[in-house]
Order: structure tokens, then sequence, then C-alpha cells
């Protein structure tokens, strides 16, 4: 154990680089992007101390150039999932009795190497993974990432520090042990930070990992466990499989030893994956903590008060940063007669402002591609539906080409039926949907917001009206566990808005917070008597 009560350095986000022209880092990150687009790298799986190649593998291709191969991962069998969980638990007395300032340590000096000597790297590898343009790869990947290392080390200092009051003669006190077994994450293609942080604030509190990172996204998993390994993480905490998502859960739960789930993903697979812990709940040394942020119906609501330019500016950004591949995209908008038009005509004036959609590489482009063929046919189903019916029209965008990458224009729909579907289904994607109410049913309108979506992860309402806001605030309380007054429903930042959402969001852990890090954690209070009774008779026997 540490001999000191040790203070960890105060937290501070990461500042945001430009990327503007001529800049050094716009320089560091064209040039790495080159390297890896050139490249050709095999990916192996992570188990124990062995880097492990089955030999079957698949390539690794940028979504806005799918024919093109920058690498190859190798899928795993079973019997490898197995050996991950084996090495995992006999990882875990080492790590879980290492003192938390060393395991403190290797996460912040992990933050040190995102900041300085991986930042080109991690940021290059999320523009051709995910095809983020540099802006949106800086924000996730290299700032997002540093921010949850930094700020979780805080996080984990002050939940130590919390300790119970104590009576005469006695000591209580309370440790926070990790939780018995191994915990498996599973995480997305579109956030890197994420994909860092779900396995690593787990492992951070002294737990073992098998992490399954999306297949969309192992070109820049590999950089995330080039970083944590450098970082000085010791083999065995954190164990990385690829492969069929069905076998590798079900060979994960059926261990005994597991201890707990932190997803991010789709909402559908979340509850097919609670239903199977729920089945095999007699099977478990422990019940599994079950933490999960899944999908979202995102919304902008505008109260006839509002500056017309300020909801277009958020709409353009909180709809189509990042192709609308955000759980907290804005996908639809419900918006008053009276500034409905000039609002759209702005919105309309910012998407002719793009670009076509194309390489991140080019760094005038705002627009790239979306992840894979599935999301582009997906979306490419709604924009065609679109065309046909007859209570919605294509007010911009609506064109779509994936013979080189899988570009979808953006697009706005305006509909006159406020339950149309891609009002109320999630699409993913840089789809938005508008719906024009008459100024006078504001009341009317939130209601129909409340009740319109399955999900509550984001929303957004602008209005220059004080009583508007707050009563926007008050009929909405459950319809998003982030609301945002007067900006876009997007771009959350750790240790200021932490995030997360309810209903069919997810379990609302909150990733940035103290919250999420006391589900990796089972307390245990200890109480000390210094000198014992010697009779059991209280006073009231006389």
């Amino acid at each position: 154990m540490g001999k000191g009560f040790f203070h960890v350095p105060p937290a501070i986000n990461e500042p945001v680089k430009g990327y503007a022209p001529g800049s050094p880092e716009r320089e560091a990150v064209l040039a790495q992007y080159k390297t890896y687009f050139n490249g050709n790298v095999d990916v192996p799986m992570y188990i124990g101390n062995e880097e492990v190649r089955t030999g079957d593998t698949r390539n690794m291709t940028p979504p806005h150039d799918h024919k093109h191969v920058v690498g190859t991962y190798h899928v795993a069998e079973k019997k490898h999932v197995e050996a991950a969980i084996a090495n995992a638990l006999e990882s875990r007395t080492a790590w879980a009795n290492l003192a938390w300032e060393q395991r403190a340590a290797i996460f912040l000096k992990a933050a040190e190497l995102v900041a300085g000597p991986y930042r080109a790297k991690i940021n290059a590898a999320t523009m051709i993974a995910q095809s983020k343009n540099i802006h949106q790869a800086e924000i996730d990947a290299a700032c997002e990432f540093i921010d949850f290392l930094r700020f979780n080390v805080a996080f984990m200092s002050d939940i130590y520090d919390d300790q119970p009051e104590s009576g005469d003669g006695i000591w209580n006190r309370v440790e926070y042990r990790p939780l018995e077994g191994f915990i498996y994450a599973v995480t997305p293609f579109n956030f890197t930070a994420i994909a860092g942080n779900l396995p690593a604030s787990a492992a951070m509190m002294g737990n073992v990992v098998l992490w399954k990172p999306s297949d969309s996204q192992i070109f820049s998993a590999k950089v995330l466990m080039d970083i944590f390994k450098e970082a000085g993480l010791p083999d065995g905490v954190i164990n990385v499989v690829y492969g069929d998502p069905v076998m590798v859960t079900e060979t994960v739960l059926e261990s005994p030893d597991f201890s707990g789930l932190h997803f991010t993903g789709s909402t559908h697979v979340f509850k097919s994956l609670w239903q199977q812990i729920g089945t095999n709940i007699h099977r478990y040394k422990t019940y599994p903590r079950i933490v999960g942020e899944t999908g979202g119906k995102d919304f902008i609501v505008a109260h006839p008060s509002s500056n017309p330019k300020q909801v277009a500016t958020a709409i353009t950004r909180g709809a189509f940063e990042f192709q609308g591949q955000k759980c907290s995209a804005a996908s639809r908008v419900y918006l008053p007669k009276s500034i409905a038009g000039q609002t759209l005509d702005f919105v309309k004036a910012d998407i002719a402002s793009f670009n076509k959609p194309g390489s991140p590489e080019d760094m005038s482009n705002f627009i790239t591609a979306v992840i894979h063929e599935g999301s582009f046919d997906k979306l490419a189903k709604y924009i065609d539906q679109a065309k046909e019916d007859d209570n919605v029209e294509i007010i911009a965008g609506g064109s779509y080409d994936k013979s080189v990458g899988y570009f979808i224009e953006p697009t706005v729909l305006l509909t006159t039926d406020p339950k149309y579907t891609t009002m109320e289904t999630e699409l993913f994607g840089p789809v938005v949907t508008v719906y024009v109410y008459e100024d006078a049913d504001w009341e009317d309108t939130l209601k129909l917001i409340d009740s319109t979506s399955e999900y509550a992860l984001t929303g957004a309402v602008f209005s220059q009206d004080r009583y508007a806001l707050a009563q926007a605030t008050q009929a909405l309380q459950n319809a998003a566990g982030n609301f945002y007054l007067n900006d876009k429903p997007t771009g959350a930042v750790v240790g200021q808005q932490p995030f997360g959402g309810a209903r069919a969001s997810g379990t609302n852990d909150k990733a940035g917070s103290a919250q999420n890090l006391l589900r990796w954690v089972s307390p245990r209070l200890i109480k000390e008597t210094f000198v014992s009774p010697v009779d059991y008779r209280y006073p009231f026997l006389g």
C-alpha cells in the first residue's frame, strides 16, 4: 500500500488544436495519415502477454475509400475467448492489489502519450478507420480520450477519499474493492475515446477486462492498445479479441466469473445482452453490474422567440457533424411556423456551402463517409421512401453514392406528420427531419416531443424567453439525460457535462463522472472497535 495520502494532478480539459493550414499539427497528422493509408498493418488479438494471430483474417478498409485495404485483423475462435478470460482472471490478483496511485500513474502516462507523441497517430487512425474529419478526430480521439483518462483518475481519488464518520472509540472506513471476476467491455465504432474509456475506466478501479471493439474501429483500437502498453499497463489487465459478436458474447456470459458489462452500442443488442445475463443469473458468483449507453432520437425544439440563425447553426452542426453518427446527433427538429422558413433557409445555405462528401485527408471537407455499406443501404432506403411518401418532402440533399466511398449527402426532410417514421426511428446518419408547428401550440409540442420517441438521450431547446425555457425544462425532464438550453444537443465535455440517457437510451451511469466509476467497485465497510465490550448487559436492564 502507499505510504502517504497522495493528491493527483488537477484534471484540466485538453485544449483542442486548430489544424489551420500551415500549422505543425496539420502537417504531422497528414504525414501520419499517408503512412497509415499506404501501409498494411497486421492487427493481432491481445491475450495475456501474447499477440495472437489465428490466420483467419478480415480486411480493414476506410469508409471513404472502401476498395483500399489498410490492414487486416485476426478473428477469434471460442478457445481464444476462453483463453482471454483465463488470462484476465490470472492477472486479477496482482492488479487488484496494486496500490491505486500506481494504477493512476499508468493512465496519467497514457494521457500524456496521447497529448504528445501519439496525437497524430490516434487522430490519423480515427480519420482512416471511422472517416472523421480532423476536427472530429481531434475532439474525440485526442481531447476526449485524454480528458477521460485525467478526470477519471481525479474521480477515482475522490471516491477513495469519501469515508464515513466514526463514533467514540471506533474507526469506520470503506475500501472500494474491484469487482470479483472480470468485466466485458463492448465498444462502438463512432468514438475512439469511448472505445478506450470503457475498458480503461473499469481497469483503473482495479478490474480486469475482456474488450471487444467494433469490427469497424479495430484500426484505431490497435493504436489505443499501443498507448496502453507503452504507458505500462500490465499484460492480462485488458485482453482484446475480435470476431463473431454472438460467439464472443455467449462465451463470456457462460463464465461464472463474469461480473460486469460496460457497453455502448445499439439498444436492441443491449437489451439482448441484458436478457442473456438474466437467463444466466444463477450461473454467476455475483450479480453482474450492467452499464450501457445505447441509442437516441435526439431533438431540437425552437420557441417562437428563438434566433433563427442560432437554431439553424445548431441543426447544421448537431445533425451533420461526423455524418450524424453520434448517439447525441440531432435527428428530429420542431420549428414554430413564424421562424421556420427563415431557419430552414439558413440550413439550406449551410448545406450548399459544404463540399461534396469526400476523404478526410482533404481538410476542406466537412462531410465524409458513413461507416459501412449496411449503414449506407439503410439510409438510402429511408431517403428513397421519403421521395415516394406524400407527407414528407426533401428540401435539401437526398443524393447518395457508394461507388468509391459510402457517401450520403446531408439531407433535410420536412414532414407534415409529427409521427412520420424518421421522426421516431434512429437512423444514425446525416438525415434530419423537421416538423413545423403552429406558434400557439408550444405547450402541446413539448408533450409531443416527450411522447414521440422511446429514447431519452439528448435534447436541445432554443428560446429567448426565460419562462419558455423553464417550461420546457420541466415538461421534458424525462426526455433527455443531457439537456441543452440554446445550444446543439451534441458535444458533451468530460468533467463538464457527464453523459448518458435513460429510457431506451441506457442506464444513465454518466460516462465522464464519478457515477460511472462507482459502478466498477464493490465497497467494503470496515468497523474497528478499539476497546471491545466485556458485558452483554445494556443500561436498561438495570
